[in-house]
């Protein structure tokens, strides 16, 4: 009976051995910033070689992932065809991400400003108006002043974006005459009409209602 039963038992008994091998669970392998004999500074991870850049994020084209010329001045324009799919998408990236500071219309009265915290510079001012479109890209990259960098939430390409739309807030407020068509400028000439239901006299229309 029990010599029936050995073969069985060393087969379980084998079973049960090879479940205990940690090999998969600890393999013979480094982890990082593990010491090591191997080297002379005592640490298992390496530098890198100087110069080394992750597969994907070469970005060699300054003008484009910095905003920069090659002598390291900021670039006058966007490297990108400005069309006004470029310029919606960077009103919908500017209302999520610079409103709350900036203001929808860029004149700084955010709401944050109205919690207590520091106005941001209006983009109306004569000196953003006259700056380079890079400075405004290096700016969301790399933040200024109480600005944090914003490079891990918006790609480069919406960075771009953002200053298109920046660069469309300063010009609705100083748009020659001459750039609205004759229809345009008769449009904004003719004066307001009152909503229905009012008047001038009565905006709520509810003078009519009283008498």
């Amino acid at each position: 009976m029990r010599s029936r039963f050995a073969p069985v038992a060393v087969a379980l008994a084998a079973l049960l051995l090879v479940g205990c091998r940690q090999d998969m669970h600890d393999q013979a392998k480094y982890e990082p910033y593990e010491a090591s004999e191997l080297f002379a500074d005592g640490a298992a991870s390496r530098t890198p070689v100087e110069g080394t850049v992750a597969r994907g994020m070469l970005h060699g084209d300054g003008r484009l992932y910095r905003g920069m010329e090659a002598d390291g001045s900021f670039v006058d324009e966007i490297p990108l065809p400005v069309t006004s799919e470029l310029v919606a998408r960077g009103r919908e990236r500017f209302e999520i991400y610079c409103s709350p500071c900036h203001g929808r219309t860029g004149d700084g009265q955010g709401m944050i400003v109205s919690r207590g915290f520091k106005q941001p510079e209006s983009f109306h001012v004569d000196r953003l108006q006259q700056t380079q479109d890079g400075y405004f890209y290096d700016v969301i990259s790399n933040g200024f002043g109480q600005m944090s960098s914003y490079a891990s939430q918006v790609e480069p390409a919406d960075r771009w974006a953002i200053v298109s739309y920046v660069r469309a807030l300063q010009l609705s407020r100083r748009a020659p005459a001459q750039m609205l068509t004759a229809d345009e400028r008769q449009r904004l000439a003719a004066p307001a009409v009152p909503a229905s239901g009012s008047s001038p006299e009565s905006p709520t229309g509810a003078e009519g209602q009283h008498q």
